[in-house]
C-alpha cells in the first residue's frame, strides 16, 4: 500500500472513531404530566409550580391551567385542545370554582348534568389519546366560621368528580378533602400564610402564595404516587415538615 493510501485509511478510521465518539447518548424517556384547571392550579396563583418543583429528572410538567376558566370556557376557549396536543402521558384535571352560580353563562355549569358531562369528556378525550386522566377535586375555599370549620359552596361539584371517578376508574386525588382536613386542622392563621394578599392588604382565601403552592403542590404528589404507584420513582418525597417557600422554576406551558 502506498504512502497515500495509508494516509488516507487513517483519516477515515480516525473520522468514524470521533462520529462514535460524538454520537449522543440514549436518554430516559421522558413522563409527561399535563396539568389542566383554573387558577388554583396555573403558576402564578395555584399549586401547579409547588408540584413541579417536586418532579425528579424524567418527569416533565406542563401546565395549562389558566386563571377564571371553568370545565366548560377551557373548553370553548381552545385551551383544552392545546393540552391534548401536549400528548401527555397523565393528565391532572381540577375544576369547579368557576363553575359555580354566579360565574356568567360562559363559565357556570349546573353540577349534575352539564358540569359532569364536561368532566367526564376530559376523561374520554384524555384515554382516546392514550393518556391516564386523574381527577382532582378542588382545592377548597378558606371561609372559616366562629367554631374554626369551613363552610363550603363547592360541596355539588365535589361529589360529582368523586363519583365520576369511581364511575369511570379513574385515579381520584381529593384535594377538596385534604385541603379542608389540612386547614381546619392547624387553622385560618397558617393558611393565611400560604395565601396572597390583595392591594388592601385582605387575605384571599381562594388561591395561594409561592408558599403555598409548595404545601398544597405536596399535597397532590404525596396523593398522587398512593393513586399512580408507576409515578413513585418520579416524586423522591421526603417524609418532613411543610416545605419553605422556593423560587419558581422555569416551566413548560401554554
Amino acid at each position: 500500500m502506498s504512502d497515500s493510501a495509508v494516509v488516507a485509511a487513517a483519516a477515515a478510521i480516525m473520522t468514524i472513531a470521533s462520529g462514535l465518539a460524538a454520537a449522543p447518548e440514549p436518554q430516559t424517556p421522558v413522563v409527561r404530566i399535563v396539568l389542566v384547571g383554573d387558577s388554583t392550579v396555573a403558576e402564578d396563583s395555584g399549586w401547579g409550580p409547588g408540584f413541579r418543583r417536586l418532579a425528579a429528572s424524567g418527569l416533565e410538567v406542563v401546565n395549562f391551567a389558566a386563571n377564571g376558566r371553568s370545565s366548560k370556557s377551557f373548553i370553548d376557549e381552545g385551551l383544552w385542545a392545546k393540552a391534548l396536543a401536549a400528548r401527555g402521558q397523565y393528565y391532572l384535571i381540577q375544576f369547579g370554582h368557576n363553575d359555580e352560580p354566579g360565574k356568567g353563562p360562559e363559565r357556570e355549569t349546573d353540577p349534575h348534568t352539564t358540569y359532569r358531562a364536561f368532566m367526564a369528556r376530559y376523561v374520554d378525550e384524555s384515554r382516546a389519546i392514550a393518556g391516564t386522566p386523574v381527577l382532582v377535586t378542588s382545592l377548597v375555599r378558606r371561609i372559616f366560621g366562629p367554631d374554626g370549620t369551613i363552610k363550603t359552596t363547592q360541596t355539588p361539584y365535589v361529589e360529582v368528580v368523586r363519583a365520576l371517578a369511581a364511575e369511570k376508574r379513574v385515579p381520584l386525588v381529593d384535594l377538596h378533602a385534604i385541603s379542608l382536613a389540612d386547614a381546619e386542622h392547624t387553622g385560618d392563621d397558617v393558611w393565611a400564610d400560604l395565601s396572597p394578599r390583595d392591594d388592601k392588604g385582605q387575605i384571599d382565601r381562594t388561591h395561594l402564595n409561592a408558599k403555598g403552592s409548595d404545601v398544597v403542590g405536596r399535597m397532590v404528589a404525596e396523593a398522587l404516587v398512593k393513586v399512580v404507584p408507576p409515578l413513585q420513582p418520579l416524586f423522591p418525597l421526603k417524609p418532613g415538615a411543610r416545605p419553605a417557600a422556593a423560587p419558581t422554576a422555569a416551566f413548560v406551558g401554554r
